[in-house]
C-alpha cells in the first residue's frame, strides 16, 4: 500500500529537493564574502578546509550507497544501522587515544596517515556483493572510522595555529560547515549516483577523493602545533589522559561545553530509522534516503554560519546552546508526525540547523579557552562523549527499527534530545558566561 503510493511521491519529491535546497542555501549567501576573505588570506587553512571537504564528502558518498546496498542484500534495516554504529562507536573508542596522539605527534603527518588508512578501509567495500559477506560492510566502515578518529582532533587542534586570532571565529564556522556541506553533496550525490550506476562506482570515487585529500594536507606548510619547551618530554599516554580529565572536571565552563554535543548525539538514533522512513513510510527510495541525509547536511552547513554571530556573544552562548538543542528535539518530533516527505525534509534541515550551530560554537569556545598543549585531548574527550551518545542511540534505534514504526523511533529520539536540553540548561544556568573576558586569548585558561 505504501510502496504503491510511493511512486507518485518519489516524482514529486524529486521536483521539490532542488528548489528546497536552493531556497535554504540562499539564506547563507550573506556569509560568503567574509568566508572567502578568510580562505584567500590563509592558504594553509584553505588547503586544510578543502581536504576536509573532500574527506567528509567521500565519507558520505560511500556510506549512503552502502546502507542501501546492505538493505537490498539482507532485506533488513539492522545491517545499515550497524554500519552507522560502526562509524560512531569505533570513533568514540579511539578518540581518547587519538587526542593524546594529536598532542604528541606531528598533526600534519597524522592527517595524511589517516587519509591513506581510510583509502584501504573503503577499498574493502568492493568485496560486499552477497548476503554472506554483508558483515564486511560495517567492518570496513569501522576501520575507516578509526582513521577518522585520528583525523578529527588533530584537525580541530591545528586550526588555531593556521589562522590569525581575528579570523578564528570565521575559520571555525567554515570548518564546522565542512561536514554539513559535504553531507549535502555526498549524501544527495551518493544516492543519485548509486541509483544510476551502482554503489561500487561510489566506492571508487571515494577512494580517489581520499587520495586528493591526502595531497592537499601534504601541501600545508605552516606548523600545526606550537613548539614544545626545550627539553620538555611529552607525558605518558595514561598520564596525559588523566591530565585532560582533571582539566575538564576542575573547570565547570569547559565541562559544560564538553557535554553539550551529547544532546544531538542521543537524538541521532533517527539515522537508523532513515532507510525505512524513506522507503516504507514515504516511498521515495534511495534518492529519498539521500535527500534526508542531504537535509541533515544542509542544516549542519547553515547552522554554524548563521548562528556564529549570535552564539559568539558570551552572554548568549549557554542559553543559545540550550535553545539549539531543544530546537533539534522538537524538529524531529515534528518529523515523526509529518504527513508529507517535503515537510519531513524541511524539519530535518531545521533540526540540524540548530545541531550544527550547537556543534560549531561549542568547538569555537573550546578552541579559545583550552591551551594548545591540551587542546587535542580535550577536543577528543568532547568528541568521545558525543560519538558514544550517537552510537548508543543508533544501536538502540537499530534494534527496534524492524519491529516498531519508524515514526515512533524518530519521536523517541527527538523527545530524548529535548529532555537532555532541559536538564543541561538547569545544570548550567548558574555558570558565568562562556567564554569569559579572560579566556578570549587562546591558552588563557591554562
Amino acid at each position: 500500500m505504501v510502496v504503491g503510493a510511493g511512486r507518485g511521491r518519489s516524482t514529486n519529491a524529486a521536483k521539490i529537493f532542488p528548489s528546497a535546497l536552493a531556497r535554504l542555501g540562499a539564506v547563507g549567501f550573506w556569509y560568503v564574502p567574509p568566508a572567502l576573505t578568510v580562505l584567500t588570506r590563509n592558504p594553509d587553512f584553505r588547503r586544510l578546509f578543502l581536504a576536509e571537504l573532500v574527506m567528509f564528502g567521500g565519507d558520505w558518498f560511500a556510506l549512503i550507497p552502502l546502507m542501501t546496498l546492505l538493505q537490498e542484500l539482507t532485506g533488513s534495516g539492522l545491517p545499515s544501522a550497524l554500519a552507522l554504529v560502526a562509524d560512531t562507536a569505533v570513533n568514540a573508542l579511539m578518540l581518547p587515544f587519538a587526542g593524546v596522539v594529536a598532542d604528541r605527534v606531528n598533526r600534519r603527518a597524522i592527517l595524511i596517515a589517516a587519509n591513506l588508512a581510510a583509502i584501504g578501509a573503503i577499498s574493502l567495500l568492493f568485496l560486499v556483493r552477497t548476503p554472506d559477506v554483508a558483515w564486511l560492510g560495517p567492518v570496513a566502515i569501522g576501520l575507516a572510522a578509526t582513521a577518522k578518529a585520528f583525523y578529527t582532533p588533530a584537525a580541530g587542534a591545528a586550526l588555531p595555529n593556521l589562522v590569525s586570532r581575528e579570523d578564528l571565529g570565521t575559520a571555525n564556522a567554515l570548518a564546522g560547515s565542512a561536514w554539513g556541506t559535504m553531507l549535502v553533496v555526498g549524501a544527495s550525490a551518493g544516492g543519485v549516483v548509486s541509483a544510476r550506476v551502482g554503489p561500487y562506482t561510489c566506492f571508487l570515487i571515494t577512494v580517489v577523493s581520499l587520495a586528493v585529500a591526502a595531497v592537499l594536507v601534504w601541501r600545508v606548510r605552516r606548523p600545526m602545533q606550537q613548539p614544545r619547551e626545550a627539553g620538555a618530554e611529552p607525558p605518558r599516554p595514561w598520564h596525559a589522559l588523566r591530565e585532560a580529565v582533571r582539566y575538564i572536571v576542575h573547570r565547570p565552563q569547559v565541562a559544560s561545553l564538553v557535554t553539550v554535543k551529547s544532546a544531538v548525539g542521543i537524538g541521532n538514533g533517527v539515522l537508523g530509522a532513515f532507510p525505512l522512513l524513506a522507503t516504507t513510510v514515504f516511498g521515495v527510495g534511495s534518492m529519498g534516503l539521500g535527500a534526508l541525509f542531504a537535509a541533515r547536511g544542509l542544516g549542519a552547513l547553515l547552522g554554524p554560519l548563521m548562528l556564529r554571530r549570535a552564539l559568539s556573544r558570551r552572554r548568549w552562548l549557554l542559553p543559545g546552546l540550550a535553545i539549539s538543542m531543544a530546537a533539534y528535539g522538537l524538529a524531529y518530533v515534528g518529523v515523526a508526525v509529518a504527513p508529507w516527505f517535503w515537510l519531513a525534509f524541511v524539519l530535518v534541515a531545521l533540526a540540524h540547523f540548530g545541531g550544527g550551530g550547537n556543534w560549531a560554537m561549542s568547538n569555537y569556545a573550546l578552541q579559545l579557552v583550552v591551551p594548545d598543549a591540551l587542546r587535542g585531548r580535550v577536543m577528543a574527550a568532547d568528541m568521545t562523549l558525543a560519538t558514544l551518545a550517537i552510537s548508543v542511540s543508533v544501536l538502540v534505534a537499530g534494534l527496534f527499527v524492524d519491529s516498531v514504526s519508524p515514526r515512533v523511533v524518530v519521536a523517541a529520539c527527538g523527545a530524548a534530545t529535548l529532555l537532555y536540553a532541559v536538564v543541561w540548561r538547569v545544570m548550567t544556568r548558574r555558570l558565568s558566561p562562556v567564554p569569559v573576558e579572560g579566556d578570549l586569548v587562546p591558552g588563557a585558561a591554562g
